[in-house]
C-alpha cells in the first residue's frame, strides 16, 4: 500500500491521498494518455508519486491487456487495443447523440426548439432536433435539412472559427453578393466579417430574424470531437413573440452550464 502525501498527484484517489490497487492502474493509464509521444518509467514514478516497483507492476497488468505498449526507446504508450476501443466506442456514439441530452434540456427550460447542427460547405445540416415539450407552434425545421451558412446562427458561429481573417470572409463569399433570406441577413463581404468578428468577441452567435422571419436563435460552439475545432454547434431558436432574442442572451451563461465541458474548448467530452 502506497502513501502519497501533499496534494493528490494526477488521477489519484482522494480517500486518505491513497493509491493503490485498481486505482494506481488507472492513474498510470490516464498519466499515458498525457504523453502520446511516449513516457519514461521515471517520468511516470514521478507523475503518479507511487514507488518504481509499484508502478512497473501497473505498466504490466496494462501491457498484458494490450492498454498499454513500450517502443523501441524504452518509453511507454497507451496500446494498440485502447485506441481501438476508444475509436469503436466513439464511432458507436456520434456526436449528435451524446449532444441529444443537452437538446432536450433546454428545449424544456426555455419551451423553444433546440438544434445541432454542424458546417457542410456553405450550408448548414441539422443533425439533431428537439421539439419543446408544450407549445402549439413549433418551428418547420428538419434533421438532415439545410440553410445558408451566413442566414444562420448555428452557421455564423462555425463560420467564425473557419474564416478568422478578411481574406478568407472574401475568399468564401466570392465575386457576387449573398443572398439575404429576410431584411436582416448579412449580404455582403463586409457585412459577414464584421458579424464574425463580434461572434468571437461575444463567443456566442444569433440570428437576429436573419433565415426567417419572426424567429430569433442564440447558438453556442459544441466541442465534441476535438479540444480545439468545434464539431458543431447548438442553438435555442425561438419565435420571438413568445421567448423574445434578450431573454435568450440573459441566459447564455445557463446554456453554456448545461453545455459542460461540450461547451469548452479543451473539454471535449469524446
Amino acid at each position: 500500500m502506497d502513501m502519497v502525501g501533499g496534494s493528490a498527484a494526477p488521477g489519484q484517489a482522494d480517500d486518505g491521498d491513497r493509491l493503490v490497487g485498481s486505482d494506481r492502474v488507472l492513474a498510470v493509464l490516464k498519466e499515458l494518455a498525457r504523453h502520446p509521444d511516449g513516457v519514461t518509467l521515471d517520468e511516470l514514478t514521478r507523475a503518479i508519486g507511487s514507488p518504481k516497483p509499484t508502478v512497473h507492476r501497473a505498466l504490466r497488468s496494462l501491457r498484458r491487456a494490450g492498454l498499454a505498449s513500450q517502443d523501441a526507446r524504452g518509453h511507454y504508450l497507451l496500446g494498440d487495443e485502447f485506441l481501438r476501443m476508444a475509436f469503436a466506442h466513439h464511432e458507436a456514439r456520434p456526436e449528435h447523440v451524446r449532444i441529444l441530452p443537452v437538446l432536450e434540456a433546454l428545449a424544456e427550460r426555455f419551451g423553444e426548439t433546440t438544434h445541432y447542427a454542424v458546417l457542410d460547405g456553405r450550408e448548414v445540416v441539422y443533425r439533431a432536433k428537439v421539439d419543446p415539450p408544450t407549445g402549439a407552434a413549433r418551428l418547420t425545421s428538419t434533421i438532415g435539412g439545410r440553410n445558408p451558412a451566413h442566414a444562420t446562427g448555428v452557421g455564423k458561429l462555425l463560420l467564425a472559427h473557419q474564416l478568422t481573417t478578411r481574406d478568407a470572409v472574401d475568399a468564401w463569399v466570392g465575386d457576387g453578393l449573398l443572398e439575404r433570406r429576410t431584411a436582416h441577413t448579412v449580404g455582403t463581404a463586409a457585412e459577414l466579417h464584421a458579424a464574425l468578428e463580434l461572434i468571437r468577441a461575444r463567443g456566442y452567435a444569433l440570428d437576429e430574424e436573419e433565415n426567417e422571419a419572426g424567429v430569433g436563435c442564440l447558438a453556442l460552439p459544441v466541442y465534441a470531437l476535438s479540444p480545439s475545432v468545434p464539431s458543431g454547434a447548438l442553438s435555442v431558436s425561438a419565435l420571438t413573440y413568445r421567448t423574445p432574442l434578450p431573454t435568450l442572451i440573459d441566459a447564455v451563461d445557463e446554456v453554456r452550464a448545461v453545455l459542460g465541458p461540450l461547451g469548452s474548448a479543451g473539454g471535449s467530452a469524446a
